[in-house]
């Protein structure tokens, strides 16, 4: 059983923690300040720390310094509520594994946590020769692991949904490179896990890297590893994320986010399928499947000059694109009553349905954030729901309260006009780009700001235009 250490002198986020670690297989040691955390890393071989950044009698740097110095086989995550990037750059050239920030959200802290403990098993110091490999998991049945990934990802019975399977099942047997385009929250980690899972190299590692966190002074060091002393504040040898991917899957999320100089960097070794750490001069050969994905359009992106073309052409083997949930009509309580099981059992509780109102309302809702929103809404429903059944109070009131805009499709004396006279060419052209505005009113939720920005006009046209087709 891993072990772990919380430090935090605010006693109920410590004790959440706690009761939630627990409940997923550690073993949990709170400390309610930097000095008794010390202690009791003198006396326990813990596996993973994690510290609060401000503490009553220190600071997560203090920490930090302190427990790589004393313990450097022991990973560190620093949890604090004030989101500073420099700090982040800071932390983790100091060595911490990983610098997340409040409020803590429970899945993506045990996800952080199991690939911080995986990484630093995964180092393993030889102190004669200082070198350092990389342990690859052993293998285990694809059924295991598949029934471990089934509390993230759920099959759909939509025609989108099966389309989507198709397609999966169609690349994964082979070495593609490929493109997961989709919304934010749509479950591109989990189509590309399920890609891994259905491919060859199932028993190999599946490594998850967010290119949208990283900076110019991390991402190369993230990438491609460094030595020792390779730079100021290299305490200690660190594998890439290429080189620990070796013989399995690389996947990046939110590529387009990476610098135009990261992309020159990446393409080399994309193309090269070598790698050389910081500071060594030594290459290793790579045998890795790369699956990127992005919520951005990368064709735009290399129009305006912000994305490497050939780049683009490497990744881009075979591409899949993820509906946004609201086109999802069939799925959408399948995965709420999913979500359900999976926070009955965070939670301890035993809430078995939805009244009619609350499937009416996930039914119409737009669902801007997807699937990530939808299991948020539902967590938090669960834990709000004293009874068996989910009702309209437990929901929030973006969801409560939500009504489809109103609007007129009964056009003004102009309209009416386009419509008898269809083979008029600019008739025809007026009632398309009614019909285009309409449709983008409707993908955004009728936030007009954002509606005037996807049609390239401004607010003031966009409401004149509404006003000629009665949208109210």
């Amino acid at each position: 059983m891993k072990k772990i250490l919380i430090i935090d002198d605010e006693v109920n986020v410590a004790l959440l923690l706690s009761k939630f670690l627990t409940r997923n297989g550690f073993d949990v040691t709170t400390a309610s300040t930097g000095t008794i955390g010390m202690e009791y890393l003198k006396n326990g071989n813990f596996n993973l720390v994690l510290c609060d950044f401000r503490l009553e009698d220190t600071d997560g740097r203090e920490m930090l310094k302190n427990i790589k110095t004393q313990y450097p086989k022991t990973g560190v995550i620093i949890i604090t509520g004030y989101s500073d990037i420099k700090m982040a750059v800071e932390l983790i050239k100091m060595g911490a594994y990983d610098y997340i920030t409040k409020p803590l959200y429970p899945d993506e802290i045990l996800n952080t946590i199991t690939k911080a403990i995986e990484t630093h098993h995964a180092l393993v110091e030889d102190k004669e020769t200082e070198k350092v490999t990389y342990d690859k998991p052993t293998a285990s049945s694809r059924e295991t692991k598949k029934q471990a990934f089934s509390n993230e990802f759920v099959t759909g019975t939509s025609k989108v949904s099966k389309e989507l399977m198709r397609q999966i099942e169609l690349v994964a047997p082979t070495n593609y490179s490929v493109i997961i385009m989709g919304e934010s929250g749509t479950g591109k980690e989990s189509v590309a896990k399920s890609i891994h899972l259905n491919s060859p190299r199932y028993n190999q590692p599946f490594i998850a890297m967010d290119c949208g966190s990283l900076t110019k002074e991390l991402a190369a060091s993230e990438f491609f590893g460094h030595e020792k002393g390779s730079f100021t504040g290299a305490l200690y040898t660190k594998i890439g994320h290429f080189e620990m991917a070796n013989g399995g899957t690389l996947f990046l999320d939110e590529v387009g986010n990476l610098s135009y100089e990261i992309q020159a960097a990446l393409l080399r070794t994309v193309q090269e399928r070598k790698v050389k750490r910081i500071g060594s001069t030594k290459e290793i050969n790579l045998d890795v499947r790369i699956i990127v994905a992005t919520n951005e359009n990368l064709l735009e992106s290399i129009q305006k000059g912000r994305f490497r073309e050939d780049l683009y052409h490497r990744f881009n083997e075979f591409g899949i694109y993820i509906p946004p949930l609201r086109e999802r009509g069939a799925d959408i309580m399948l995965l709420a009553e999913h979500f359900l099981r999976i926070a009955n059992q965070e939670l301890g509780r035993n809430v078995t349905s939805f009244s009619p109102e609350v499937v009416e309302s996930f039914m119409n809702y737009r669902w801007q954030g997807n699937i990530r929103e939808m299991k948020n809404v539902v967590r938090r429903a669960t834990l709000l729901t004293e009874g068996n059944e989910i009702m309209m109070k437990a929901l929030p009131l973006e969801i409560s309260n939500f009504r489809q805009p109103s609007y007129d499709y009964s056009p003004v004396a102009e309209m009416q006009e386009i419509k008898e006279n269809k083979h008029d060419l600019k008739n025809a052209a007026l009632e398309a780009e009614y019909e285009t505005i309409l449709k983008v009113l409707r993908e955004v939720n009728f936030n007009k700001t954002r509606a005037a920005e996807i049609l390239n006009i401004d607010r003031k046209t966009l409401y004149n235009k509404m006003k000629a087709i009665n949208i109210k």
